[in-house]
């Protein structure tokens, strides 16, 4: 749990520095930049680690847990250097990482409403989490077809 809420609180900090870094003369892809890295990159990786962390019914395994912290920065990393270099492929290729590990995510808190314990964790915060599962797997594809769009 806490790499994830540590790399996500840098991801935070590294996006409010880029969006200062920009100010003066803000270009389309450095307020991208900046959002992406505060929203998706930062507050979304958090939430994803914390709440798996807590919700699931059985706390994940160290090899889950690496994988899915690797596999997030990797996919967000070539989502980032993808379009700001204007290469569809690699932002394809980034998008479909993040596509598995929030599947991965998914699947470390399968069991969270029937498990012996749920009563400590009410359904609303492990729908909440589903929700933001969902959330997160139909913005990537509207992403990357937006991505191609703009990219040509």
């Amino acid at each position: 749990m806490r790499p994830f809420a540590w790399i996500g609180l840098a991801c935070v900090i590294a996006g409010g520095l880029v969006s200062a870094a920009i100010a003066p003369s803000p270009t389309e892809h450095g307020a991208w930049a900046a959002a992406y890295l505060v929203l998706i990159c930062g507050v979304a990786q958090a939430a994803l680690g914390v709440g798996q962390n807590t919700l699931a019914a059985r706390p994940p395994t160290q090899r889950l847990t690496y994988t899915e912290l690797i596999g997030w920065n990797l996919g967000n990393a070539a989502v980032i250097a993808g379009t700001l270099s204007n290469t569809n492929v690699v932002v394809f290729i980034g998008g479909a990482i993040l596509v598995v590990v929030l599947g991965f995510f998914g699947y470390g808190v399968r069991r969270s409403a029937g498990a012996p314990d749920s009563a400590a964790r009410p359904s609303w915060i492990v729908n909440g989490f589903r929700l933001l599962l969902l959330v997160l797997l139909i913005s990537i594809p509207v992403g990357l077809v937006l991505a191609a769009l703009k990219n040509g």
